[in-house]
């Protein structure tokens, strides 16, 4: 076998190196990738960049989805994507012509995180013949006993209640997508979204004038939303995510949808941080971006994050989602969730700051703006 490189990639590099690099097997008392791997067929062993050289030539390493980007190296022959439906999809966008290039493969593994990229490509490989696909519950694996299973199905009500305690038993042991990610924060607006086919193939008006909001990351990615308000309904038709990019290249992804796309813009709008002055330059963004023929508006800042959030809640019920064109940000909006103490099993106060934050704070400008304009007709609202 030709010697390649592999890796073993959880939604972040920290998470990775507690819960395989550092793992210890409990009935053994060793570490677990000393078991898999003995020293006898290894040549060497970093440790800072969790990576093992054997003397076949080949290298295994444990990375993390949250800096895909900026992994250093060979390209990767083989990756397994492990908690998948944590982990940031872009990866596979980004990776996957390496492996398309080279005869690679990929293994995503995962346990159901409501409906997001996870159900998506599991539901996709389902019906391509050129992917395996396999859902393995208790009832397949027989790891635990039924007394077991009714103590943790018993543990799980007695937590979270009834139906939240039946979902997410549901979820872990029996693979169901039906329960939402624990502390999702728009949870129950994207249920009912889907339940009511909210997310479709939402059709452009070429007579209507086309809305950005935006999320601007300054290590992190830009987050652009595309929305027309027609009558009382928002539709969001269009979404755009990237790093490591200036203003000029959004200013050109701009031009280029107006040009390919026929999209006629009205208001650009971008949150309050957009008007700080960077030390460099001494010049705000929203001095750069007018520069490149971009007006923002500023959206009205919230001292309270859960104003954000509510705001976001009261304007959901009046959109419509393009599925294809805003997977990305459905996926988003999907994640965004409270950080969760596992020791003293307790929600945090603040949200998990990940892949799914940019998109969910690009549609925050958007809820914002609504809110502040009044296009709640007939509709109250406030802060409180």
């Amino acid at each position: 076998m030709t010697p390649a490189t592999y890796w073993h990639m959880l939604p972040e590099a920290a998470q990775a190196r507690k819960a395989i690099w550092e793992a210890i097997n409990p009935h053994t008392g060793k570490r677990r990738i000393d078991e898999v791997y003995p020293l006898p067929i290894r040549e060497t062993t970093r440790e800072n960049e969790m990576l093992i050289k054997f003397k076949s030539g080949s290298v295994w390493q444990v990375v993390g989805s949250d800096n895909y980007n900026s992994l250093l190296g060979s390209p990767p022959y083989g990756i397994v994507f492990s908690e998948w439906a944590l982990a940031d999809p872009q990866a596979w966008a980004y990776l996957r012509p390496i492996l398309l290039e080279n005869g690679g493969w990929a293994l995503f593994i995962t346990t159901p995180r409501g409906y997001n990229h996870a159900k998506t490509m599991y539901d996709a490989a389902r019906s391509d013949p050129g992917w395996f696909s396999e859902r393995l519950t208790v009832d397949d694996t027989g790891v635990f006993t039924p007394a077991q299973l009714a103590s943790e199905r018993a543990e799980y009500i007695a937590q979270w209640g009834e139906d939240q305690g039946l979902s997410l038993f549901e979820q872990e042991y029996y693979c169901s997508f039906e329960s939402a990610i624990l502390g999702a924060y728009y949870a129950s607006e994207m249920r009912q979204m889907r339940h009511e086919g909210r997310i479709k193939d939402v059709p452009w008006l070429p007579d209507a004038q086309v809305d950005t909001y935006w999320d601007l990351g300054i290590d992190d990615s830009m987050s652009i939303w595309f929305a027309q308000s027609v009558g009382q309904e928002i539709r969001l038709i269009d979404y755009y995510e990237l790093s490591g990019e200036g203003l000029a290249h959004y200013a050109k992804v701009l031009t280029d949808k107006s040009a390919n796309l026929g999209y006629r813009y009205g208001k650009h709008v971008a949150p309050h941080d957009i008007q700080v002055r960077e030390l460099g330059t001494g010049k705000s963004r929203l001095e750069v971006a007018r520069d490149l023929g971009i007006n923002f508006e500023v959206a009205r800042r919230v001292e309270r994050k859960e104003d954000g959030h509510q705001a976001v809640r009261a304007v959901l019920p009046s959109c419509w989602f393009d599925q294809t064109r805003c997977q990305r940000g459905i996926d988003a909006l999907s994640s965004y969730r409270k950080h969760y103490d596992e020791t003293n099993k307790v929600f945090g106060v603040s949200p998990v700051h990940d892949w799914s934050s940019h998109g969910a704070d690009a549609f925050q400008t958007l809820a914002l703006t609504c809110q502040f304009t009044g296009f709640f007709s007939g509709r109250h609202f406030s802060f409180e």
